[in-house]
């Protein structure tokens, strides 16, 4: 059997993101259980907002497509996500949205139907986000036919969570974290 291959990605690009430095933990985890991991910083795949006036008149934008083609050669995904007002991210849902536009390559089903999905959250509040992932499996589900999962992993307090190192401090969301990664890497052994 080959390697499991994992794309990596967070909703934020903000410098000091608890969601992108959860993102990074989950990379080095992975890294370190055998799975070959591709890490991708949304900040190199700018896309405008989406509108289909823009999808009609200039196609599909070339970031989309780049993105698409590096998490179509992949078998499972891990998401980290900020929650917004109780949702998912503006980054995130544009992003995604985009993705699901993609006719090349197998389309939407090669990236979302074909892949099993991880989601996670950081967040200074006290519900770590779970509110915003619970919005981010219903789009991920519903929306684009995804197999998300069912364990999540929701980091609350995300400004004390992390040491010096990127590991988390507490033994429970660390646990959290390692389950749910086994878990993808073993149900995408099985797509791969």
């Amino acid at each position: 059997m080959s390697q499991v291959k994992i794309v990596v990605f967070a909703g934020s690009v903000r410098t000091g993101s608890f969601n992108a430095k959860l993102a990074n933990l989950a990379q080095k985890r992975l890294e370190a259980n055998g799975a070959i991991v591709t890490r991708v910083d949304l900040k190199d795949y700018e896309l405008p907002i989406y509108c289909g006036d823009i999808e009609e008149q200039q196609g599909v934008p070339e970031a989309a497509r780049k993105l698409h083609k590096i998490i179509a050669d992949h078998d499972g995904v891990v998401v980290t996500s900020p929650e917004f007002n109780s949702s998912i991210g503006p980054l995130l849902v544009n992003t995604l949205n985009w993705l699901s536009r993609v006719p090349e390559n197998g389309g939407k089903a090669a990236i979302f139907g074909n892949k099993v999905y991880a989601i996670s959250s950081a967040s200074p509040g006290g519900f770590g986000g779970y509110r915003g992932l619970m919005a981010l499996r219903g789009f991920l589900e519903l929306g684009v036919g995804a197999h998300v999962l069912p364990e999540m992993v929701s980091i609350a307090s995300a400004h004390e969570a992390f040491d010096e190192e990127g590991e988390l401090k507490v033994p429970f969301a660390d646990s959290m974290l390692t389950t749910m990664l086994e878990k993808l890497v073993e149900k995408s052994a099985k797509t791969a």
